[in-house]
């Protein structure tokens, strides 16, 4: 089995792959800025809960690897970290709104998919061996 979380009431290993990004694809996570978005991420898992287990920032799109507890949905977690992160750049870094169109950093698309240990197929499979017994 995967690495199980225990809470009071549940015992879960919830995982997200999240894929958002900049505005019109603009090159704007370089240097300082990418680092300091990472930074930034982290403080957010930490403030809400999540853990990212990996994450890399490219100029124009953020990849993160999330877990996080199944009392929060996939949009509660993609909007806290999008809409936070998007705030405090704008905060530390007001420089960033040159580069986009109307003052918005990030595209309102997300991609999301579940990550577990079981395969597709194998959940599949135990759901039909039920049927057996």
């Amino acid at each position: 089995m995967g690495k199980l979380v225990r809470a009071r009431t549940v015992v879960y290993n919830v995982n997200y792959h999240m894929v958002w990004s900049i505005q019109y694809r603009r090159n704007v996570l370089t240097g300082d800025i990418g680092e300091k978005l990472k930074q930034l991420l982290h403080d957010i898992a930490a403030e809400k809960g999540f853990v990212i287990q990996s994450m890399e920032v490219k100029t124009d799109h953020v990849h993160v690897f999330v877990s996080a507890h199944p009392k929060h949905s996939p949009s509660y977690i993609y909007k806290m970290f999008k809409g936070i992160s998007g705030r405090r750049l704008f905060i530390e870094l007001p420089g960033i709104k040159k580069k986009l169109w109307k003052g918005q950093l990030w595209n309102p698309s997300t991609y999301v998919e579940t990550i577990g240990h079981s395969s597709e197929e194998a959940v599949k499979k135990d759901i039909e061996d039920q049927k057996q017994g």
